[in-house]
């Protein structure tokens, strides 16, 4: 999954990368699955054929891995494995998730981020609400 929105920090003494995934989105249920996620960041601009595949398309309707050409590089800790063709990567461990309460969201935000009148069937669809993943960042490196 392509994502836009996330954030770099320390958070209860600990390294961590915050992510926020959509309720609906396939990646969100392999974050439930196995409480872990890889950041892959390119080093050289972003590949638009990765981001058309993985920031369009559904895990749920196709096999990003092969669609995007994307080479799955083996994980130092985890198991989630990182992207070579965007070789800085965050391993990290999930240690908290929260579902976002869109009442407590800002009005011209939510109205701006969480449209109600778009076809809730469309894959890019952003009714819903994000929930926010705080993962320890347990290894980072460069893939070579």
């Amino acid at each position: 999954m392509v994502i836009g929105w996330g954030g770099l920090g320390t958070v209860w003494g600990k390294p961590a990368f915050t992510v926020y995934v959509r309720e609906h989105r396939y990646t969100k249920a392999q974050l439930d699955a196995t409480g872990e996620f890889t950041v892959s960041i390119p080093m050289e601009g972003v590949i638009p054929s990765i981001v058309k595949i993985c920031g369009w398309q559904s895990g749920y309707d196709i096999d990003k891995e092969p669609a995007a050409h994307l080479t799955l590089e083996a994980p130092e800790v985890i198991h989630v494995p990182g992207i070579k063709e965007y070789p800085l990567t965050l391993e990290c461990k999930v240690l908290y998730s929260q579902k976002q309460d869109l009442e407590k969201i800002p009005e011209d935000i939510r109205a701006k981020m969480y449209p109600q009148d778009v076809d809730v069937t469309y894959c890019m669809a952003n009714r819903d609400a994000h929930t926010a993943y705080i993962g320890e960042i347990v290894a980072a490196y460069i893939i070579r």
